[in-house]
């Protein structure tokens, strides 16, 4: 019998590609939304935190993190439709 992953970092698994994903968080009692993109290696390289879960957001995100840790060679989300929005913009929608 296959036992769940222990962490996130065990759920991804290829080579130098990055997961991306946001979730919900009430920091100081406000609920804002805390977008990261997380390694192969289940190491956080960026993390960013807006009050909207729109393109904009996803915009600024991805321009933040490419940016800084430049192109990944596959990049997988949790299915929101503000990330393949966002990629297109910035022309690696094949991603």
């Amino acid at each position: 019998m296959s036992k769940a992953p222990n962490s996130f970092s065990e759920c991804v698994v290829f080579g130098t590609g990055w997961h991306l994903n946001e979730m919900y968080v009430r920091p100081n009692g406000e609920m804002v939304y805390l977008w990261r993109a997380v390694d192969h290696e289940g190491e956080v390289l960026e993390s960013y935190v807006t009050k909207k879960r729109d393109k904009a957001a996803a915009l600024r995100f991805m321009k933040k993190t490419l940016k800084r840790h430049g192109q990944a060679d596959k990049i997988v989300t949790d299915g929101l439709r503000s990330y393949p929005a966002a990629m297109r913009d910035l022309g690696n929608l094949e991603r």
